[in-house]
């Protein structure tokens, strides 16, 4: 495709897919796509290994890496900047009405009680991952030590002086946003593209459907490109985020099926009968709202007698350890992951490469029967 966002990277097709995997992130670099590493989950030394080895199987073809460097933390609202242990630190912060609350919810599922806990530092056992300003910093440093293309951030900007160290690297910067009044902030910080991701999307998201979303913030940054995200999945939907004047699409949730992700049996096979309305947006997940499925984990925070979700990222400190009392054998009625609406679509395997294929596939017939339209 001739367009702005393909020939800015050199690669076939605008459309960019967002994933935990290294092997979705490959496979749809190496289709013409770009991929792009969500480092939130991983170590700085597993976020290091993940990107060589990405490094190495994608044969000098562009590829990004998504970061989350949250505004708004309760390390930043509440002074903790102590890194020796900052898994302990925050867990200070966490009541133990809450604390007793997830134990109530995993015995009312038949999760027996068990001597394991948290573990210490800021990895994914301990709960903190990249949600700090602590934890989330030296995540850029190990991207920008890369060959990457783009460097994303998921939850507002990155800081000023990563920008600009991107922009001294050649690499390219993207924000997602959620409104337009983030999109203008974004761009005045010296964002070169913008995510637009509407209500539709898995993961946080806000509350703007990507249909009204993403033709206002076009207007508003114009000509800086943007990304239509949230709900695409397909060629006819591709094609729609275009016609609203995007420059190509942000790809997420159609990932979590593809033959090369490891999700889990259960995950998969819930994912794969899901319709659009089994999801819900909630605070239950990560203290910020998030799409992802509807379970019982979501009801619960739902209840009356919650006592309530915690912010960011005192909540998802919660999730790891009802995960570490679980163990390898959760609850199937407790099991969820964030997803979008798109999940209605998700509904067979197949190969990243035949994913790419049909969006390609299907956004070239739809502008064509559009077009005849028009000659007719």
């Amino acid at each position: 495709m001739s367009n702005q966002l393909a020939e800015m990277f050199g690669i076939e097709y605008p459309i960019f897919a967002f994933s935990h995997c290294r092997d979705v992130v490959a496979a749809v670099t190496n289709a013409g796509g770009m991929g792009v590493l969500g480092a939130l989950a991983f170590s700085d030394e597993e976020l290091e290994m993940e990107l060589t080895w990405i490094d190495e199987h994608v044969n000098g073809k562009p590829y990004g890496v998504d970061v989350v460097m949250p505004v708004k933390t309760v390390d930043r609202d509440r002074g903790i900047d102590d890194v020796s242990d900052i898994g302990a630190e925050l867990r200070k912060h966490i009541s133990q009405d809450h604390w007793d609350y997830v134990d109530k919810i995993l015995a009312d599922h038949g999760v027996e009680a068990s001597d394991k806990q948290l573990e210490s530092g800021s990895g994914i056992g301990a709960g903190v991952l990249g949600w700090t300003a602590a934890t989330g910093a030296p995540q850029i440093d190990i991207a920008l030590q890369h060959p990457i293309a783009l460097l994303a951030s998921a939850l507002g900007p990155p800081p000023k002086a990563a920008i600009d160290q991107a922009h001294a690297q050649g690499v390219k910067v993207a924000a997602l946003i959620g409104r337009v009044e983030q999109a203008v902030r974004d761009v005045q910080l010296g964002v070169d593209i913008i995510i637009a991701q509407g209500y539709e999307a898995g993961g946080h998201t806000g509350e703007v459907s990507t249909m009204v979303l993403v033709p206002d913030v076009v207007d508003a940054v114009a000509p800086i490109p943007v990304l239509a995200a949230g709900g695409v999945g397909t060629g006819r939907q591709m094609a729609a985020g275009m016609a609203l004047g995007a420059a190509g699409v942000w790809t997420g949730s159609i990932w979590l099926t593809v033959a090369e992700n490891g999700s889990s049996t259960t995950v998969t096979e819930k994912l794969l009968a899901a319709t659009s309305t089994d999801t819900v947006r909630s605070r239950a997940y990560t203290g910020k709202p998030a799409r992802q499925l509807r379970t019982a984990w979501t009801d619960a925070w739902e209840a009356p007698e919650s006592p309530g979700t915690l912010p960011m990222p005192l909540q998802f400190i919660l999730n790891s350890y009802a995960n570490t009392k679980m163990g390898s054998n959760p609850p199937r009625e407790l099991v969820g992951m964030p997803v979008g609406q798109i999940v209605s679509r998700m509904n067979q395997v197949r190969s990243s490469k035949a994913v790419i294929q049909e969006m390609v596939e299907e956004y070239v017939d739809t502008t064509q029967r559009l077009s005849a339209d028009l000659e007719g």
